[in-house]
């Protein structure tokens, strides 16, 4: 599938570019081909650019730095996280509260920083994200909590994410065993939730028609884009496959091999 140049030149005269990450640039710390090319194009063209990613393992800087090292320079003010955004929610909601979290630093770090503190006895919320500490007891844990009044906050929907290695169970699937188990829904803060679109565009400082957003799952980033009448870009790089398409009601304005069919 390549792209028509009338349909490149339309994607490359955007002023700004909202980008996922996992399944888009990379593969866990596998460099996709062609991803750096892309971002020296953005670059060089002097586009607005943002990493807007569901992703709440790491923080901006950590993520910089985990580019650096895939051959990408990018100042950490161009990533934007569902961790950051589960804590500006959180402190939106209930400013300094206590929550019992599921999590990596990333997601730890953007809590306290907005003022919030760890409770695992009687915290006002349960918040999950991706987590290696994820285990039988982490789970036995946060469904008596939900049960004894907390709300359950998740990073985002994820079901899976890409890595190197194939897909792995990401947050969405964490939360489901709490949400069957205590019969309570949680809130997802990540993509599509508008709240992440609206931080993008405020960042970007552009107008929803001088935007671009670039996704390689239907489920949240294209369903993201069309909620806030963002066209998007589909890439069939990482989780949704040409094959899935059809099983969705909505469609991406344009379908790429990869980022890679952009510069010039």
């Amino acid at each position: 599938m390549k792209a028509e140049k009338e349909t490149l030149d339309h994607i490359r005269n955007k002023k700004a570019f909202i980008i996922d990450m996992d399944g888009v640039i990379y593969h866990g710390n596998v460099l996709l081909p062609g991803a750096d090319l892309f971002v020296e194009w953005l670059k060089y063209e002097k586009k607005r650019f943002l990493f807007l990613t569901n992703s709440s393992e790491r923080s901006p800087e950590e993520l910089s730095q985990k580019m650096a090292r895939l051959g990408i320079e990018v100042g950490s003010e161009h990533f934007y996280t569902s961790a950051l955004a589960t804590a500006a929610f959180l402190a939106s909601q209930k400013p300094n509260g206590t929550a019992y979290v599921i999590g990596e630093p990333g997601l730890i770090h953007a809590l306290y920083r907005i003022g919030y503190t760890m409770n695992n006895v009687n915290p006002d919320y349960v918040v999950v994200g991706e987590a290696s500490s994820y285990n039988l007891d982490t789970l036995i844990k946060a469904v008596r909590l939900v049960l004894g009044g907390a709300k359950l906050i998740g990073t985002n929907p994820d079901l899976t994410g890409p890595t190197e290695g194939g897909l792995v169970p990401a947050c969405g699937a964490l939360v489901a065993p709490i949400e069957l188990a205590t019969g309570r829904k949680a809130y997802f803060v990540g993509k599509p939730n508008p709240l992440m679109m609206r931080h993008a565009l405020r960042t970007l400082g552009t107008t929803h028609e001088e935007t671009i957003i670039i996704g390689d799952r239907m489920d949240t980033d294209i369903i993201a884009g069309i909620e806030s009448q963002i066209e998007t870009i589909l890439v069939l790089t990482g989780v949704t496959e040409e094959k899935d398409m059809p099983k969705f009601a909505y469609a991406p304005t344009y379908v790429l091999e990869s980022v890679s069919e952009i510069p010039q």
